[in-house]
């Protein structure tokens, strides 16, 4: 995550000048009486620098992947999540977990279901009749 004072700074590799009150004014609400919308022209210099600020220039190019962790190890840990209790999941029993037995079942005493016998004729007439097709070839020829 982004502070607005980096975002400031990227904005500065591609010689756009914007002040931390008129980048905040993008982030408020719509309601607010401050804000404003996020014109192309910011948008498309913010992300031209952050192509520069990740990948650097032809000339001197960096790894993406150490600014990311360069910036991660830049954020304070918040002291919250500290004192916060980890969540550790109960232990499941491997019987209740089966989802396709009902506990307490073993395999071998398991029965398979079994088909529906339906008969052939019912004494309906078939509601659709048998009908031929010719793909599309006429026989008359």
């Amino acid at each position: 995550m982004l502070r607005d004072d980096q975002i400031v700074e990227i904005l500065e590799l591609v010689d756009f000048r914007i002040s931390k009150s008129e980048l905040g004014a993008f982030f408020r609400d719509e309601k607010h009486e401050n804000y404003m919308e996020c014109g192309d022209q910011v948008l498309r210099n913010f992300l031209n620098g952050l192509v520069i600020h990740l990948r650097g220039t032809k000339e001197n190019p960096k790894n993406p992947n150490e600014v990311l962790a360069k910036h991660k190890a830049e954020i304070p840990k918040k002291e919250s999540d500290s004192k916060r209790a980890e969540f550790k999941p109960k232990e499941k029993d491997a019987e209740k977990s089966r989802a396709d037995q009902a506990p307490g079942k073993s395999s071998a005493s398991t029965k398979k279901p079994t088909k529906k016998q339906f008969p052939k004729s019912n004494g309906k007439t078939p509601v659709v009749e048998k009908v031929k097709f010719n793909f599309g070839k006429n026989k008359k020829l």
